[in-house]
């Protein structure tokens, strides 16, 4: 008997331990308050009315671990209703905290949400910013930082310093007025200077012999940006998510809405050395540098700036093919990469995105196979959980139609695997972003893409990303696995285009409707339009 009891106390107690490490093992909780306010500061030496949250232009740094729980109360205190996305973060089964038009109500004027997500399997370079209105032009953006967890390696030595530089195109007008221009159909006028971290002149002190992470976004508005570091090379270590291969640039164009990250060796003289942005494709440059400060240098930055790619699209093609996955790396997860041969996989579906930016009704929009997107007042997401009908069309961006306005909404299957054509026949540089996903950008090409173009696609190491550009009179194809079940938005990145109607959200639908497809709606979600008078839960 006594050896049976002490059988089952010992049993207890490997019970309890285990317990213990399953609660212990949970993923941590980040808990934030943010408060969204107006404020006036000079970026460009103009005094202009910013967007704060926290009293910060750009906002908070958000700095992560891989599936970290992210409990977030955003106030708002402006004079209009507000939202923030969460560019590049998946939200795994859980469109509801995506923070866009289509999945959430936006947030009163003297009221608030509270957004819980985890970047769920997720590392890398991130961003947010504002969805709703204008707003990005404004400020409201900041960087987020997903950082690996302990137990997974990274394929490089940890760098001695990080630093998070988010450059982007600015303008001098309030954000209301650059709106007002854009709702009376005219298209905005140039920006009026760069800034890297809100700031037209910027420091980063950094020691000689060291190596240092720097994690590089293009939050503007309209412009692709070339970035480079006099007297030192830029190793190309993640984009988006994805770990590369570790190829050494001199420059590298990133264009609107993208991430990336490399790491800079400190092996020059000690003195002061330039960084430099600069836009590219555009009839005018804007330019602005920081300074690299090396921590025992005695010597301002001297000497001519380094030049920008003297080619425009041939040369950014090409660097665009030399990115590659590191197959053999772990991303947030322990298997390697290249484990999923995304290339052996025949799609099920081929989809055509043509960009157009026609006159409807006399005003200038831009449209998605001749579709020009108009924001509903009850969110997408809302109508089609308690069923409510008329909110959105599911019909037309298949049909070819005339060039007409409408809540445009492409229904496709949960664990289809698509191949999107994205082709340009306009003379301006395309930046396209998809929510809920990473996808492989397996080809570009010139003119029109036709099915022989396949035989160029790279179906062996093309790297996953969740923005890209798509070149002048030139198409882009990406291949994506539809596993994460809810409404998503596609849109152009470069926010004009955006605005005026070039996306629309793809519904990813399953029949099978269970948790273990997509999480219930929040307890807290904020009702609005034909949602007001729902109960949250069925």
């Amino acid at each position: 008997m006594r050896n049976s009891s002490l059988s089952q106390l010992f049993l207890c107690f490997v019970i309890c331990l285990v317990s213990v490490c399953v609660v212990q093992a949970e993923d941590a909780y980040k808990f934030y308050t943010w408060t969204v306010t107006y404020g006036t500061l000079s970026p460009l030496g103009t005094p202009q009315q910013v967007i704060l949250i926290n009293g910060q232009f750009p906002g908070p740094r958000l700095d992560l671990v891989t599936n970290d729980n992210v409990i977030l109360n955003l106030i708002n205190k402006l004079d209009e209703p507000f939202l923030l996305t969460w560019n590049g973060i998946k939200q795994r089964k859980n469109s509801w905290q995506d923070g866009v038009l289509g999945t959430n109500c936006p947030i009163p004027p003297n009221s608030n949400y509270t957004y819980k997500f985890q970047p769920k399997d997720q590392i890398g370079t991130f961003t947010y910013f504002p969805s709703t209105a204008f707003h990005k032009a404004g400020g409201g953006f900041g960087g987020l930082n997903v950082y690996h967890r302990s137990v997974i390696p990274i394929p490089y030595p940890n760098p001695d310093g990080d630093f998070t530089l988010l450059i982007g195109d600015w303008y001098k007008t309030n954000h209301k007025t650059l709106r007002q221009t854009l709702d009376s159909g005219k298209s905005l006028a140039f920006p009026d200077g760069l800034l890297i971290n809100g700031q037209a002149h910027s420091t980063f002190t950094v020691n000689q012999g060291k190596t240092y992470m720097f994690r590089i976004s293009n939050v503007g508005l309209s412009t692709s940006i070339n970035f480079r570091i006099q007297g030192h090379t830029l190793k190309l270590v993640e984009v988006e998510g994805s770990h590369t291969l570790q190829n050494i640039y001199h420059s590298l164009d990133v264009h609107v809405g993208q991430s990336v990250t490399v790491l800079v060796t400190l092996d020059q003289p000690p003195k002061d050395y330039y960084i430099v942005a600069s836009t590219r494709f555009s009839e005018t440059v804007l330019t602005t540098t920081s300074v690299l400060h090396y921590s025992n240098s005695n010597s301002q930055p001297s000497g001519p700036l380094p030049a920008p790619p003297t080619d425009k699209y041939n040369w950014s093609t090409e660097q665009a093919r030399s990115y590659r996955w590191n197959l053999t790396a772990n991303a947030a997860r322990p298997n390697p990469q290249g484990s999923y041969h995304y290339g052996k996989i025949t799609p099920t579906r081929i989809i055509n995105l043509a960009n157009s930016a026609p006159l409807i009704n006399g005003k200038l929009r831009y449209a998605v196979n001749k579709v020009s997107y108009v924001n509903s007042d009850t969110p997408l997401k809302l109508a089609d959980y308690f069923n409510i009908p008329g909110i959105f069309n599911t019909n037309l961006l298949q049909s070819n139609g005339p060039e007409t306005l409408a809540t445009s909404v492409l229904p496709t299957s949960h664990h289809d695997f698509i191949e999107v054509v994205f082709q340009n026949n306009e003379n301006a540089i395309q930046s396209w972003h998809l929510d809920g996903y990473d996808f492989w950008v397996v080809g570009y090409g010139p003119g029109q893409w036709t099915s022989a173009s396949r035989s160029s696609y790279n179906l062996a190491d093309a790297l996953t990303r969740h923005t890209t550009q798509v070149y002048p009179n030139s198409w882009t194809v990406i291949l994506v696995s539809l596993d994460n079940q809810g409404m998503w938005n596609l849109r152009s990145a470069i926010w004009e285009r955006q605005y005026l109607g070039q996306q629309f959200y793809l519904r990813v639908w399953n029949a099978q409707q269970n948790l273990a497809n997509e999480y219930d709606i929040p307890h807290n979600a904020l009702l609005c339009g034909k949602a007001i008078g729902h109960h949250h839960h069925p």
